[in-house]
């Protein structure tokens, strides 16, 4: 089964909409759509995130297995999701400027 049936059957299953999801992703619901189709490749990050919102294994989202076993991580706050998702969109070197002056605020902060 590819995954992108297990992402829709896990929606469904869940009774919830592509738009919920796509929020959730920080996504628009038509690009959400496209990868339950199998027509966009969903990021690692992204199916990380949607592994930990249904609390099922990585493996299970990628078909590798049937169980679905539960992961111990707590689901993330719709902030940090939204948080992940701007991470998610910067290119590589802009993640390493983003984490040198978080880690500047943080030392700030303390």
């Amino acid at each position: 089964m590819a995954f992108y049936q297990r992402i829709r059957d896990l929606r469904e299953d869940s009774d919830k909409k592509q738009s919920e999801l796509a929020e959730y992703l920080g996504t628009t619901t038509q690009y959400y759509g496209l990868y339950e189709k199998g027509a966009n490749e969903i990021s690692f990050e992204r199916a990380i995130m949607l592994a930990k919102y249904y609390n099922v294994s990585l493996d299970y989202i990628a078909g590798l297995t049937n169980k679905k076993a539960a992961l111990d991580a707590p689901r993330p706050s719709k902030e940090e999701a939204e948080l992940l998702a701007m991470l998610n969109d910067l290119s590589p070197k802009s993640r390493k400027k983003f984490a040198a002056l978080l880690k500047q605020m943080i030392n700030t902060l303390k």
